[in-house]
């Protein structure tokens, strides 16, 4: 009897110190928890994480990506970049910028193994802001993937090869992503204050430099989605640079390549900015100071489609219901539309509104 007490109490002694353990380790879990979760987080800095889908991409557009040099009088005065946009058995065509070739009249190219060739211009668009070279096919060097600019997200993964400081530092690669889209950029084709033409280009905060242009921006999958052309320099302005939408950028190069460059339509009239009427004494007094933005019809050519339908001091606020601020947004506006088209223009003549319709030629 004595030992069956024996034995029992053994085993209440058992189950009290087994019971009180699972307390004790309760009770420093609900006060300490620090402590296991250090242990996880040590865990999860050993793991490595790895890469390399970019590279891939960038091994399948790095080749065909080519430097521009331009040359007047055999002396280079100015470089860019430009990559392969088509290969046949006898020529190669590079896409490259307007801007790029702007001013030369010869032109080499030069390829990943340094290999330099003389191109000829095919042809060149200023408001587009695209050229095409053309040099013997080399062989091993393949065109570039297109992509589809419509379809990529905002946030989307992107990267540009090219040659932003010239020779030295050719075929540089930089990573960022699609910042924006269907961005409405207005550019100045001289040297003027005034901007000539509004440009619509996707956005990037991929580093882009002057040597950038010509160059291609692609997706994660190594498909080239836009022409680098531009960017923005201002103190306190970072990461904002433009491309040209892919599928603008090869509409313009098969028409230079096939000889078809579109005409674009043409009014005969000379025009001012109404912001910059100020600055101008003859013109203070063609607008009321109510009218804070358009365009001032300031000279009318005789003959033209504008000789019988505006007049001198006319105010263009609209075309097809498109808001025309300046210059620069009459000419894009005006040049989605061809010869042969009708437009209705929206005008302000002593004041009054007016719609007027015009066939353009």
């Amino acid at each position: 009897m004595q030992k069956r007490a024996k034995i029992l109490l053994n085993l209440l002694v058992i189950i009290g110190i087994f019971i009180l353990g699972i307390a004790s380790t309760i009770l420093i879990i609900d006060k300490y928890p620090s402590l296991f979760r250090e242990t996880i987080t040590k865990l999860e800095k050993d793991v490595t994480v790895t890469e390399t889908g970019i590279a891939d991409a960038v091994e399948k557009v790095y080749d065909s990506v080519i430097v521009v040099s331009t040359l007047s009088k055999n002396q280079v005065i100015g470089s860019g970049s430009g990559f392969i946009y088509k290969v046949n058995s006898n020529d190669t065509y590079i896409i490259t910028n307007h801007h790029v070739v702007d001013g030369g009249d010869s032109f080499k190219v030069t390829y990943t193994d340094t290999d330099a060739l003389t191109a000829t211009l095919v042809g060149s668009d200023e408001y587009s802001d695209i050229a095409i070279l053309k040099v013997t096919t080399k062989e091993n060097y393949k065109a570039v993937e297109i992509g589809n600019s419509d379809i990529m997200r905002v946030g989307d993964t992107t990267f540009t090869i090219g040659a932003p400081l010239g020779d030295i530092y050719s075929w540089t690669v930089t990573r960022g992503i699609l910042s924006g889209k269907e961005r409405l950029v207005e550019v100045s084709l001289s040297n003027s204050r005034q901007s000539d033409y509004i440009m619509n280009v996707l956005q990037t905060d991929s580093p882009v430099n002057s040597g950038n242009s010509g160059g291609p921006i692609s997706n994660s999958n190594g498909e080239v989605i836009g022409v680098v052309n531009a960017k923005i320099s201002s103190t306190g302005v970072e990461g904002i640079g433009f491309a040209i939408p892919i599928e603008v950028a090869i509409e313009k190069a098969e028409e230079i390549i096939n000889g078809k460059e579109s005409s674009k339509p043409y009014l005969g009239i000379s025009m001012l900015n109404v912001e910059d009427a100020k600055y101008y004494m003859n013109y203070r007094n063609y607008i009321s100071s109510n009218i804070t933005s358009g365009v001032i019809v300031i000279d009318i050519e005789n003959d033209s489609i504008a000789d019988n339908n505006l007049k001198i001091g006319d105010v263009i606020t609209e075309i097809n219901n498109k808001s025309v601020k300046n210059v620069a947004y009459l000419r894009y506006e005006l040049y989605k539309y061809k010869s042969g088209e009708t437009i209705k223009i929206k005008i302000i003549r002593d004041n009054n509104e007016k719609e007027i319709s015009i066939k353009l030629s």
